[in-house]
């Protein structure tokens, strides 16, 4: 993948991404969008890694898309798989969380936005800056399910940024941190998901996202469905006993 983004596959199972052209304000040139693309594809093909974080090098998350390609390109509307968004144009299976350590502008927000959790520096901004150079914003429309629509329909209708605070009021953020403590404050919230049982996990992040993608009725017979596995594992078997003996479950994803 290059310099372009930066892989940090830990020992305790998190993988952290970093977007690592502070100079542009990481904005999605080719080669990030290729480097992106391909640490999505190696934390979803190790087994031993079961929580990713993505982050910016530098003060910026991400400034957005390259402005300067679009128009050196003439760029009308983006091929479909142009961005490397989780669970949209990269099939991934397990949890993601954007560390946000500055402006997170368009498709900035497009890829914090993709991920399932949010944790963000207190000096962080977010904008659906789209308005503002004439383009559009069609990747926005699952924020129907984050935050309320009237604030939605201003976000995306004035382009104006919305300060880290406010995006925690609104629930776009999991979680607020000081600067020099963000990257911390997210490896802590991906420790408290490797606690939970793999499968659990699995089928708890399913259930989420069949419940904003079906009525009420359809999202529970398919959750039923996506918690079979997990039901019928081992490892359903290890979590009662092991709080029966007062130990720590020891999960083997099976």
């Amino acid at each position: 993948m290059g310099d372009a983004v930066l892989f940090d596959a830990r020992d305790d199972g998190i993988a952290v991404i970093t977007l690592n052209r502070p100079e542009t304000r990481n904005c999605l040139s080719s080669d990030v969008r290729d480097g992106l693309r391909d640490a999505w594809y190696r934390f979803e093909a190790d087994s031993s890694l079961r929580v990713g974080i993505l982050t910016g090098a530098g003060d910026t998350f991400c400034a957005g898309g390259d402005l300067k390609e679009m128009v050196r390109t003439g760029m009308q509307v983006p091929p479909r798989d142009m961005f490397p968004l989780p669970y949209d144009t990269v099939e991934l299976s397990k949890p993601t969380i954007a560390a946000v350590n500055g402006a997170a502008f368009a498709g900035g927000w497009m890829i914090a936005q993709a991920c399932d959790l949010c944790v963000a520096s207190t000096g962080a901004k977010f904008a659906v800056t789209e308005v503002k150079v004439g383009r559009s914003s069609p990747w926005a429309s699952p924020l129907i399910h984050m935050i309320p629509q009237r604030i939605m329909m201003e976000i995306l209708l004035t382009g104006k940024p919305i300060t880290a605070e406010r995006a925690y009021e609104i629930g776009l953020v999991n979680r607020l941190a000081e600067p020099e403590t963000l990257l911390d404050r997210a490896i802590g919230l991906a420790k408290e998901i490797l606690v939970g049982a793999p499968l659990s996990v699995k089928a708890a992040r399913e259930t989420v996202m069949l419940a904003t993608e079906m009525g009420r009725s359809a999202a529970l017979h398919a959750a039923r469905a996506a918690s079979e596995r997990c039901y019928t594992s081992n490892d359903a078997q290890e979590g009662p006993r092991a709080f029966a003996e007062k130990r720590t479950p020891e999960w083997t994803n099976t």
